[in-house]
């Protein structure tokens, strides 16, 4: 049997916390309790636990425990990503609706933050990431840049909504991920991408461009994401090197 993701065990557990199973003000079962009940390790038990912190749900202390501090997150949408697998498990999860198929020129700052001559041909798929129904707030906004020979898989894009756009290249032509290079910053929403995420204009966002790299190291994929602040994070694990 697969172990669970860490996502699938925070989302039992908000859900158990939601429906008064575990009223506020009371303890969460202990980190070993939890390992034996989803059959898994103390690590994605614990990285279960710091995702309902993170929502507010939950207080965590030394010898004391988890303890239920509020039934409802402090804000709706709040995925975390620090892996690839997190990525994959980001796109079967949150519906992409693909608003626009073109192929462009890139020239000027697009160019630069690509990292591409001036003049050089994509092909754009640009899409709004949905949690929930498809009246749901925007989570976010991506415009993925493609090879323009790559027009099968613009089209397989709308009609599978939940596959990353890199494993459709995949599938399609054989060219896998061996390497995500991510880049984030803090940006603030234009008017146009506003209206798209159903936010004020000026509202805190993260702009997030990751480029996708095979074994060869050639970019095969390059997005551009835009994600309300409050709607969105990003984590990572830093290890000290053995050298």
């Amino acid at each position: 049997m697969n172990r669970p993701h860490f996502a699938d065990i925070a989302r039992e557990l908000t859900e158990a916390i939601a429906s008064g199973r575990y009223p506020v003000g009371s303890v969460l079962p202990t980190e070993l309790e939890l390992r034996d009940q989803y059959q898994t390790s103390r690590h994605t038990v614990r990285a279960a636990l710091h995702e309902l912190q993170q929502m507010g749900l939950v207080s965590r202390r030394k010898n004391a425990g988890t303890r239920v501090e509020s039934a409802r997150p402090r804000n709706e949408f709040r995925p975390t990503l620090a892996s690839v697998d997190d990525l994959v498990q980001f796109g079967s999860e949150h519906l992409r609706l693909v608003q626009s198929v073109e192929e462009i020129v890139a020239e000027g700052r697009l160019a630069k933050t690509l990292k591409c001559t001036d003049g050089a041909r994509w092909l754009r798929i640009s899409s709004l990431r949905i949690d929930g129904g498809k009246d749901s707030p925007p989570v976010g906004w991506t415009d993925v840049y493609i090879d323009p020979d790559y027009i099968d898989v613009a089209e397989a894009a709308r009609e599978e909504p939940g596959t990353l756009i890199s494993s459709l290249i995949e599938a399609r032509h054989g060219r896998s991920i061996a390497e995500i290079q991510q880049g984030v910053q803090a940006v603030l929403v234009s008017q146009e991408m506003a209206e798209r995420l159903r936010v004020e204009k000026g509202t805190a966002a993260l702009e997030i461009v990751r480029r996708y790299l095979d074994s060869s190291g050639a970019t095969f994929e390059i997005s551009i994401s835009v994600h309300p602040a409050e709607r969105f994070s990003v984590a990572m694990r830093l290890k000290r090197s053995d050298v």
